[in-house]
């Protein structure tokens, strides 16, 4: 190991927007503008958002502060504005995915860079620079712990490696030093937690921990700016995070061509709102169901191949089969991939199906195996093989990546019109004026002039 976190600190600390390429910009406008659709109707439709705000009612945590939460009339502190935005943003599993590392950078990053860009009075160029700055970190160092083995560990790399890229955005915005860098991820490190336990029975611990790692970014950051002795050597130590969440730590990556390639432009969307390990099945049952127009009464049997994440995650047909909550639903192959080949289609809308029997009947005829022509030699997890055996024979697909990936990154009008449908109906027509906003923010000179209009009126 060779000093990653200075490495990583010293990078964060001198990086400047003028130094970062054109395009990698405008995918962090995008990917931001595609976070914030989910965080706004989550505001609104998540279930587990009143428990939240009853927690910090209760705790006195909901004083007015400057904050936005978006989505939401009322500003908050800077911490807790974090807290809501990265818990809601995440709520849909509708946000973004870096395949490598198979987690979700905006959902730590975003929240962080806007609760702190508020908070210092920041320009939109100050904060495009900070996410980019943050998804780096948190891209990095999920690459490094090697998802695989993380997952096996038992870890949910958004909540882990998420915490570090909320604190590098945070101590960004700060302008900290190096050392003060050193020293927010020393006490990221102590922060840095999540456990997939939440898969057990569709808890909202996935939603709740993701936005803790965005308030614990900011609070790490915060204690650095305040000469906060943190730990050293974070990343790498003896007791560091490479040393205590992985079986297969892989250093190298959280450093190998810094600054000069851009994890940024590696991260994906989602065209559905599940797991991004159901996607390529998800695809390839829409298709299938259109080229052979099939009907559920057709099918016979349907085989799932996914790598062994996806079925750590997804395909366990004990407790996924016929899964009673969104969270359920959310991480089910067989829930997801009946509704798709029942109606080739699915949005958010769609879990109003969960316990429909028609759904039930068809998650039925599913089978999740592990498939090993998804794991070797590829370079991320997502593919999918799908065998659909009816009557006339069995039709088979392997589709390699799901849509949505680098590859088939989805156009700036695409990814608009996911954004206002998300965000209509709870905004109406400032929905248009916050897209054009972000897609701008640069134009800003204080970020808070872009962020006011995603609250409700």
């Amino acid at each position: 190991m060779a000093h990653e976190t200075a490495t990583l600190a010293a990078y964060v600390a001198s990086l400047k927007y003028q130094d970062i390429p054109a395009e990698v910009l405008d995918r962090a406008k995008v990917l931001t503008l595609d976070f914030l659709g989910s965080a706004i109707r989550a505001r609104r439709e998540a279930e587990s958002t009143p428990s939240l705000l009853k927690m910090l009612e209760a705790l006195a945590l909901d004083t007015k502060g400057e904050s936005t939460v978006f989505g939401d009339a009322k500003t908050w502190t800077p911490a807790v504005a974090a807290l809501l935005n990265g818990a809601l943003g995440h709520s849909l599993d509708f946000d973004d995915t870096h395949a490598d590392s198979s987690l979700h950078p905006s959902a730590p990053v975003v929240p962080a860079a806007f609760a702190v860009g508020e908070m210092v009075g920041a320009s939109g160029r100050d904060v495009l620079t900070a996410i980019v700055a943050g998804y780096e970190v948190c891209c990095r160092l999920g690459n490094a712990l090697d998802p695989t083995s993380h997952y096996a560990r038992g870890f949910h790399p958004t909540a882990t490696a998420g915490t570090y890229g909320a604190a590098a955005a945070a101590a960004k915005l700060f302008g900290l030093s190096d050392k003060q860098i050193i020293a927010a991820f020393g006490v990221a490190g102590s922060q840095a937690a999540g456990s997939l336990q939440f898969l057990v029975n569709g808890a909202w611990n996935k939603r709740y921990q993701v936005g803790a790692a965005a308030m614990n970014g900011v609070i790490a950051a915060t204690l650095a700016r305040s000469d906060f002795v943190g730990a050293t050597e974070s990343v790498e130590g003896k007791h560091g995070l490479l040393a205590g969440y992985t079986d297969d730590a892989h250093p190298d990556k959280a450093v190998a061509g810094l600054g000069t390639s851009y994890e940024t432009m590696k991260i994906g969307v989602k065209p559905y709102p599940s797991c991004r390990y159901t996607h390529a099945a998800i695809d390839a049952l829409i298709a299938m169901r259109r080229e052979h127009n099939l009907t559920p009464d057709q099918v016979k049997r349907v085989e799932i191949g996914l790598h062994r994440n996806g079925i750590t995650l997804t395909g366990d047909a004990a407790t996924k089969r016929h899964p009673t909550s969104i969270v359920g639903g959310q991480f089910s192959m067989f829930f997801t991939g009946a509704l798709a080949l029942d109606q080739g289609s699915f949005g958010w809308d769609d879990y109003r199906r969960l316990g429909d029997a028609a759904i039930d009947a068809l998650a039925d005829k599913f089978d999740v195996v592990q498939d090993d022509r998804l794991e070797i030699g590829r370079t991320h997890p997502f593919g999918a093989r799908v065998s659909i055996t009816t009557d006339d024979g069995v039709h088979e697909r392997i589709y390699a990546d799901p849509s949505g990936e680098p590859t088939s990154f989805p156009d700036a009008q695409a990814m608009q019109q996911k954004f206002l449908t998300l965000a209509r109906p709870a905004l109406n027509a400032r929905a248009e004026k916050l897209a054009d906003a972000i897609m701008s923010l640069e134009r800003f000179d204080r970020v808070a002039k872009a962020t006011e209009l995603g609250r409700q009126s």
